[in-house]
């Protein structure tokens, strides 16, 4: 058998290693964050393909040792062996999907961000990818900065921290002043070669989609696919992202207690974003100091106004609501402070949903299944097929449910997520995935919306928030 390549040896060498089974979930993480900070992001397409392959093995070798060792074990023993499975599994993925950040790592945080998708332990160790992933090291960002901005971070910036304070897919985040004020500021610096590993990583998924070819819809699942990708190369734009907040911040007032941060785009560039520094807590600590039903109802209320008030009146869909973009903030605003994922609606998308809510809200069984039709895209064969449509309706009916409910609705009933969860994977499961484009990030922003209130567990009046944000936005379009 021929030796093995230098390279692929230096990929496999480069994995994270194994988590020690005795070490705590949360030891092994931080164990993990040390390793990977002083590793370059992988880059080529075969070189990604082999991690990501490695990663998968790695994961099934650890469900079947799993399997041989409970085939006498006693029901109990099996479930709590189970439970260690994938506890030790998602941090083999957290480890992976770390080490190629980028496109993958985006996948690893939908799954953190939906409950009942994944098994919960993965959904917890996954969460840590929101905004803990392994920052580059000190001496990387420091040329990478010099090279965009032109001089050394502490040149630049006043009392600039070496040490990221938040790390996710496609770069990093530092405190510092802006130089000669007292205006604090958070730096976000991309990953070097971040855009390349996603283009590559689009090109293997669209190799595994070849199949496919052969599918009535594959000309629509291509322009689904190749709208993703346009989507997650403007992530990498931080100057489209800096249009983004200038937009977003000019939706709200002080009085709706809703913080966008300012950009500051003279230290800012395509790959280096500076902004108002925005302080609070993540979701998860923000939940560890118990807070009241009243407290939790209140930034539930601040979020879906977030949402539906930069889709009603300046026409875009934020199509990330995540635990990773929200900041609960000690005098009881919303920080809300990513706009990398942000679909702006054309005219015909715009048409297109409008028409939805008045056949839905109507209650005209014809003009709700042309909506299905129109939305779907689809062909007169599949337009006549019931049993689709009565899909897409039960569908409809669930993402609906919270708006057309009379009064607060409780986001904490588990049951309601879950019934989403299971409808959406049994389309999956038929693939019934044709549609337009533009509602991919529509059913991203309506799932991470509900996502987000079910960990908070708020009760949300959803039907007059939208009722709200739809009149005005129309009061202003007139």
């Amino acid at each position: 058998m021929s030796s093995m390549s230098p390279r692929i040896a230096e990929l496999i060498d480069a994995l994270p290693v194994e988590p020690d089974e005795a070490v705590a979930p949360n030891a092994a993480f931080q164990g993990l964050l040390q390793e990977l900070s002083h590793k370059q992001v992988p880059i080529g397409r075969l070189n990604r393909l082999w991690v990501l392959g490695t990663l998968q093995a790695k994961i099934a070798a650890a469900y079947f040792a799993w399997w041989l060792r409970g085939g006498y074990a006693s029901a109990d023993k099996r479930q709590r062996t189970l439970n260690e499975t994938h506890l030790k599994a998602a941090l083999k993925l957290l480890g992976g999907m770390s080490y190629l950040r980028g496109a993958i790592m985006k996948a690893g945080q939908i799954m953190a961000t939906h409950p009942d998708v994944a098994p919960e332990q993965f959904a917890d160790v996954l969460g840590h990818l929101h905004f803990e992933a392994p920052p580059m090291h000190f001496s990387l960002l420091r040329e990478f900065v010099r090279s965009e901005l032109g001089g050394d971070p502490e040149d630049v910036f006043d009392q600039f921290e070496t040490r990221a304070f938040a790390a996710a897919s496609l770069g990093q985040v530092h405190r510092a002043r802006l130089k000669g004020t007292d205006q604090l500021v958070a730096i976000k610096v991309q990953y070097p070669n971040i855009g390349r590993t996603i283009r590559d990583d689009f090109r293997n998924l669209l190799a595994l989609l070849t199949p496919m070819r052969l599918s009535g819809d594959w000309d629509n699942l291509k322009a689904q696919f190749e709208d993703i990708r346009h989507m997650l190369d403007l992530e990498t734009d931080y100057e489209q992202e800096a249009e983004n907040l200038r937009i977003a911040r000019s939706a709200f007032t002080e009085d709706d207690g809703i913080v966008v941060p300012r950009v500051f785009p003279e230290v800012s560039t395509r790959r280096v974003l500076t902004m108002e520094y925005v302080g609070g807590l993540h979701l998860e600590k923000f939940l560890s100091t118990d807070p009241s039903q009243e407290l939790r109802d209140q930034f539930g209320h601040k979020i879906c106004v977030s949402v539906l008030r930069v889709q009603y009146s300046k026409k875009f869909v934020y199509a990330d609501p995540q635990p990773g973009n929200y900041l609960f903030m000690p005098d009881g605003r919303l920080g809300f402070i990513d706009f990398g994922s942000c679909h702006f609606q054309s005219d015909e998308d715009i048409e297109c949903l409008a028409d939805a809510e008045r056949a839905y809200l109507g209650s005209s069984p014809e003009a709700v299944r042309k909506t299905y039709v129109r939305g779907g895209d689809l062909t007169p064969k599949q337009a006549a097929d019931d049993t689709r449509l009565k899909m897409y309706g039960q569908w409809a009916d669930w993402a609906w449910e919270p708006v057309v409910h009379e009064g607060p609705f409780d986001f904490g009933d588990r049951d309601y997520f879950r019934r989403g969860a299971s409808l959406y994977g049994e389309l999956i499961r038929r693939r019934y995935m044709r549609s337009r484009p533009s509602n991919t990030w529509l059913i991203k922003c309506i799932y991470g919306l509900r996502a987000m209130l079910a960990h908070l567990k708020a009760r949300v009046d959803l039907g007059a928030i939208f009722r709200e944000e739809n009149t005005v936005s129309h009061g202003q379009d007139a």
